[in-house]
């Protein structure tokens, strides 16, 4: 079963998505900007990161899990953070790949690469940098990435298949494929594939969670695995996916892995609590 979410819509061409994407987070960015991050933000990163000690309070999460939980991350490592934000994630990865590492965050909305760039000289992350760009064109060279990580933000893209190109264009041979990401349990009516606030809610644009692995394969990647960590009666679920670009050593060995699985959250512009996993609730 192929899911509807790179099938043309004339309610939601690439550009009208990307423009709605990009001002729904645009505006979480400024607000954090101007000391008001809201509990969205402060949630994700309170109840769900348990290493972010030392953090300012405008280092915020709006995403659906913790990529860098499950990245087993190595000292010297080249790190590629898709939908970099606020910079959690690279910061985060940034103390695991120590200073030989380096990681490379990349955002297209400039209030977020702003955003970035305050956090980063507040944190100290010389080994951090950010880029502007897109994840269906990515301005990082070939083969010079040993870990992409993402935190709820491929399902935003109406291009997965170039993505998942891009991300295996970028990776070494054994490189890993390691991020966080909304996945449907069933496809979307016609209406809510239409609906642009659900796309920037990163729900609309999500992949069947059986076609996520699927495109994955398509594009060459090996070792795919989508671990479902929500659901119930919903059309979404929060996933963690782990796969590899094949060669190096690595090709069929078990990921290393931390931390725990963790529920669906509702992403910029949805109600933290009123998603599963929080305080006991079922989820949304």
């Amino acid at each position: 079963m192929t899911s509807k979410t790179d099938t043309q819509n004339p309610t939601q061409g690439d550009d009208d998505v990307r423009t709605a994407v990009r001002e729904a987070y645009g505006a979480r960015a400024r607000e954090v900007a101007a000391q008001a991050p809201g509990e969205r933000a402060a949630g994700v990163k309170s109840r769900f990161y348990d290493t972010t000690d030392g953090m300012p309070d405008t280092v915020v999460s709006y995403g659906c899990g913790n990529p860098v939980a499950i990245a087993g991350l190595q000292p010297g490592e080249t790190v590629v953070d898709l939908g970099s934000g606020s910079g959690l994630d690279c910061f985060l990865s940034a103390q695991q790949v120590g200073p030989t590492g380096r990681v490379i965050g990349i955002d297209m909305t400039d209030d977020m690469l702003s955003l970035a760039e305050q956090n980063r000289a507040k944190v100290g992350a010389t080994n951090v940098e950010f880029r502007r760009g897109v994840i269906e064109q990515l301005p990082v060279d070939d083969a010079s990435v040993d870990v992409i990580i993402s935190n709820c933000v491929i399902n935003l893209s109406t291009d997965k298949d170039a993505v998942f190109g891009e991300a295996f264009r970028v990776l070494r041979p054994g490189g890993r494929f390691q991020v966080s990401d909304v996945v449907l349990l069933r496809d979307v009516s016609d209406a809510e594939h239409a609906d642009l606030d659900l796309w920037s809610g990163c729900k609309s644009g999500a992949l069947l969670h059986s076609d996520y692995a699927a495109r994955l394969r398509a594009a060459g990647f090996t070792d795919v695995e989508v671990s479902i960590t929500g659901g119930g009666e919903a059309a979404w679920a929060s996933a963690l996916i782990n796969a590899r670009r094949p060669g190096g050593a690595n090709t069929g060995m078990p990921f290393l892995k931390g931390g725990q699985f963790i529920e669906f959250l509702a992403p910029a512009g949805l109600d933290t609590a009123d998603c599963c996993g929080v305080d006991g609730k079922e989820c949304c």
